[in-house]
């Protein structure tokens, strides 16, 4: 049921992201939410329009760190500075708020008669999974145990104001089950989707494989290039990050760092690729299932989201250990398979549908204002 017709009154939104300063998954999942409400207000803590997704001519509302020097480079060492500036943000006007976050927007104030949605990707990773996000900042490990100490009033922060919102949407039920055992808030399951029309169906494969992820220590792609330097097939890498300067010192010529690339061009080597490599352990992972829109299968690592969006078999295989050797056993597995492509597309479009997701929200809001 659309937002006009859950409530008997004009309804006033806003949409709150944590900050808009990058095109990655949960950012993707934002712009299909700003498309489907395109009268609603956006507001987020920092904004850089050129490097993060594509609002068109939409107002983007941020908040004082926005006038910081340098904060759109530097805005992960803002960590202690986002919660009052949400808290700063006046929305008592907007019947309903719909933040969307791995982090700070679920802070937000509301009227007291308003509705706040969260649709949560994630509990706070830098507070909750310490050690493994600091080695993503090589500079910053040693620190750790003096960063453990200091983000313990924090992690007291991030839970006093995780009670805002009235409602938790995750996107998994690997994220259901944090947000209920950190937050102690239950949290329904609607799985987010892809938008199929933006990837290209492709049965013609072009024997490359590639990789497609921020360069972040956690996604583990030094296992991935440690396998296909053992191998030598050939490997495409999208994306960047803090470990790309390393990961290229430790690739053989075979494997070939892109950076970022433009939507199209992202498209083309989904739908050409043999198949695309995951060895992050996932909250959900979107771009498995953009593969598996292009008919491209996934090798992943088997645990976290994978699980919930892959068929073993079916639409991509997965490996028990995240080491160059498990992978490789995986890699040689997949080119014995005799994979239907169609199959994996059919897969994908059914499950993770625009439309389905958008029906199952609309659904739940219109049963949340109701009640």
């Amino acid at each position: 049921m659309p937002l006009a017709e859950a409530s008997p009154f004009f309804m006033k939104v806003a949409l709150i992201h944590d900050y808009l300063t990058q095109p990655g998954g949960a950012e993707r999942v934002f712009e299909l939410l700003c498309k489907r409400y395109p009268d609603a207000d956006i507001y987020t803590s920092i904004y850089c329009p050129e490097s993060s997704i594509d609002l068109g001519n939409r107002t983007v509302h941020t908040t004082w760190l926005q006038n910081l020097p340098g904060a759109h480079r530097y805005f992960r060492f803002l960590a202690p500075l986002y919660f009052s500036a949400f808290r700063s943000l006046d929305l008592r006007e907007y019947d309903l708020i719909i933040s969307h976050t791995t982090s700070f927007a679920k802070a937000v104030k509301k009227r007291p008669d308003a509705t706040h949605i969260c649709f949560c990707h994630n509990i706070t990773r830098f507070l909750w999974d310490t050690d493994t996000y600091l080695r993503e900042f090589g500079a910053l490990r040693k620190l750790a145990p003096l960063l453990n100490w200091a983000f313990q009033p924090m992690r007291y922060v991030d839970v006093t104001y995780a009670q805002e919102p009235d409602l938790y949407i995750a996107n998994s039920r690997n994220v259901a089950r944090r947000i209920e055992k950190t937050y102690s808030k239950p949290a329904l399951v609607i799985n987010c989707p892809v938008d199929s029309e933006q990837f290209t169906f492709s049965d013609q494969k072009n024997g490359y494989y590639l990789a497609s992820a921020r360069l972040m220590s956690y996604k583990r792609m030094d296992v991935i290039v440690e396998a296909f330097n053992w191998l030598g097939w050939p490997l495409f890498v999208t994306g960047d990050g803090p470990e790309r300067e390393r990961l290229e010192q430790r690739a053989m010529g075979n494997i070939r760092f892109l950076g970022h690339v433009s939507d199209v061009a992202r498209k083309d080597l989904m739908a050409n690729a043999s198949a695309v490599i995951v060895a992050a352990l996932e909250d959900y992972g979107l771009v498995p299932i953009e593969a598996n829109a292009s008919g491209t299968p996934v090798i992943a690592y088997g645990a976290g989201g994978a699980l919930e969006t892959q068929q073993q078999g079916r639409t991509g295989l997965f490996f028990n250990r995240q080491s160059p050797d498990s992978l490789v056993s995986a890699l040689l597995k997949s080119r014995e398979m005799d994979w239907d492509y169609g199959d994996i597309r059919s897969h994908a479009v059914g499950r993770f549908s625009k439309e389905k997701f958008f029906q199952q929200v609309d659904d739940v809001m219109a049963e949340c204002l109701a009640s």
